[in-house]
């Protein structure tokens, strides 16, 4: 009797766990705001055949595209432009990076943002410059780079880097 009351209980558990799981539709069209709704309007007719995650994510980018400048939106479909005419290749490779990066430790992914700010803020010959310089290395002289930098103190970074 316990035995078989145990497993009704179980049963129980877990067909609402399923029940619930499986309801799990994601955000209807007619959650959205009229500015989302505007943006995602291409996806209209296909919104209920979307998996739940992938609408949670047009969604957030809807409400991001909305509350952008026209200058910020013009660049951000420069940048989209750019993505879609790279090819299959050098878009999974730029997943993959990505993916990594993402499961980085928080500090470490603090301090590539912060080295990539860095980087940016330099004057474009300057940019060029240690392109060119990193590319005709042989991959024994990036290692030893790499190892040399992880080794340096904050000031001797600076240092390294007016170089």
């Amino acid at each position: 009797m316990i035995k078989r009351l145990g497993f009704m209980t179980a049963f129980l558990i877990l067909s609402c766990a399923a029940a619930a799981f499986g309801n799990d539709n994601g955000i209807q069209w007619d959650q959205l705001t009229k500015e989302q709704q505007q943006v995602l309007k291409p996806f209209r007719n296909n919104w209920e055949q979307l998996p739940p995650a992938r609408r949670e994510r047009l969604s957030r980018g809807a409400e991001k595209w909305s509350s952008m400048t026209p200058d910020e939106r013009a660049e951000a479909g420069q940048r989209f432009q750019r993505w879609r005419n790279l090819p299959p290749e050098q878009r999974e490779i730029i997943r993959k990076r990505y993916q990594e990066f993402r499961s980085l430790p928080p500090e470490q992914q603090e301090r590539i943002r912060n080295r990539f700010s860095w980087f940016r803020q330099l004057p474009p010959e300057q940019r060029k410059a240690l392109r060119e310089k990193w590319q005709n290395m042989s991959p024994e002289e990036r290692r030893n780079l790499r190892q040399r930098w992880r080794s340096m103190t904050p000031q001797e970074k600076r240092g390294f880097a007016d170089r």
